[in-house]
């Protein structure tokens, strides 16, 4: 039997020639491998360096590989973040012709760690919390994307920072399977294997004495149930928001935030009986939103303010025709941004009387427009514009 390289790129063949096939994994020779941190596997993994990259091997059955291989390929297709697909090597062979196991190659995720790396210091309640957290927006876009994943667990996601933002990515699919809709059934049973096995992995953590002594492993495993269960309603219930109800858009990115999510995009679709609005949550760290919005707008302003000043502008963005995420013709972030703070913030600002404007920053001052417009719009049941809350509010202030 031959060596066969069945791989996305017609470069990596000849690329990844050069790594001893004949060798077990296990044996590889330390030229060819990258110290990297590795989670806990039923298979052989190591990292190698080919062709200037680093990419994860795993020694699996010909029929696992294979499948696993076009799992990856169909995640990859929808957009749902996971480990990126390379090769699988099938015909190995030792030099004295005994049959050596297939291999199935992905590219290793920069900056990425498994969560027990995480752990090597005693990790605080709150980060643990985030990781989580990140692990349900995980779940309920797998599950969006008719994704089962079968074997959902700590040990099969790697976990990434980016800009603040906790992002986790799955890393086995060997148990997974696409539909295109998955029954409650299926999301319950995904659901139940996820609680056990973060159970069990945080058990095992608080035996080696890594897991904080505040956490209680049970409850924890209790928690991203029900943070899944809340996410999934709020992102999957039917929602048409009649023109000139932007405010119901607000509420719900609210509800969003006190679920502990951002909103990383929001999509709306017009039609002829109004605006429906479809969310993308992230997970984000402490001071995310203030760097987000100096990086965006040049405004330096407290974490909660940054959060609602970012929140409209998001819900801003989203109604102008030229914003087309991932379209490079459409404006980008910084653009819509610029003019957001051009035609939107500083206009309204002024609306305030100066003497009212120097007791508060600007930031503030905006939050509290944004806070008193959409409680004049949720009791008048209709839109109200910013220089309507702006009136409203300094005459409530004047009395």
């Amino acid at each position: 039997m031959e060596l066969q390289i069945t791989a996305t790129d017609p470069e990596h063949p000849a690329t990844l020639l050069d790594l001893p096939w004949d060798v077990p994994l296990e044996e590889w020779p330390d030229r060819h491998l990258v110290a990297l941190p590795r989670g806990i596997s039923r298979h052989v993994v190591r990292f190698a360096r080919a062709g200037g990259e680093v990419f994860a091997v795993k020694e699996v059955g010909e029929y696992a590989a294979v499948r696993e291989y076009g799992l990856l390929r169909d995640l990859d297709r929808l957009a749902v973040p996971a480990v990126d697909p390379v090769a699988v090597v099938t015909g190995r062979q030792a030099p004295r012709g005994e049959p050596l196991e297939p291999v199935l190659i992905t590219r290793q995720l920069k900056g990425s760690m498994p969560y027990r790396s995480m752990f090597e210091t005693t990790m605080r309640p709150g980060t643990i919390n985030r990781l989580l957290d990140a692990l349900a927006v995980l779940l309920v876009r797998l599950h969006l994307s008719g994704f089962a994943w079968g074997d959902c667990s700590l040990s099969n996601t790697l976990f990434r920072r980016d800009a603040g933002a906790y992002a986790a990515y799955l890393v086995d699919a060997e148990t997974g399977q696409i539909q295109p809709r998955l029954t409650h059934g299926q999301r319950d049973y995904d659901l139940d294997v996820a609680r056990v096995n973060i159970v069990g992995e945080l058990m095992d953590l608080e035996a080696g004495g890594a897991l904080h002594p505040s956490i209680d492993p049970i409850p924890m495993g209790r928690d991203i149930c029900d943070r899944y269960g809340a996410l999934w309603h709020e992102l999957t219930r039917t929602s048409v928001y009649p023109r000139g109800k932007r405010h119901h858009m607000d509420r719900r990115i609210r509800r969003l935030n006190d679920l502990g999510f951002d909103v990383a995009e929001m999509q709306i679709q017009r039609s002829p009986d109004g605006d429906a609005v479809t969310f993308v949550p992230k997970v984000v760290d402490a001071g995310h939103h203030q760097r987000q919005l100096l990086r965006l707008t040049g405004l330096d302003a407290e974490e909660n303010q940054a959060r609602s000043l970012l929140n409209d502008l998001e819900t801003w963005m989203a109604t102008q025709e030229d914003h087309t995420p991932g379209d490079p013709l459409g404006a980008s972030p910084e653009v819509l941004a610029h003019r957001w703070v051009r035609d939107v913030f500083r206009p309204a600002v002024r609306l305030v009387p100066r003497d009212l404007r120097d007791a508060m920053d600007t930031a503030q001052v905006y939050h509290e427009l944004l806070e008193h417009r959409l409680l004049m719009s949720e009791r008048q049941h209709h839109d109200v514009s910013v220089a309507e809350a702006a009136a409203d509010y300094v005459r409530g202030i004047s009395r």
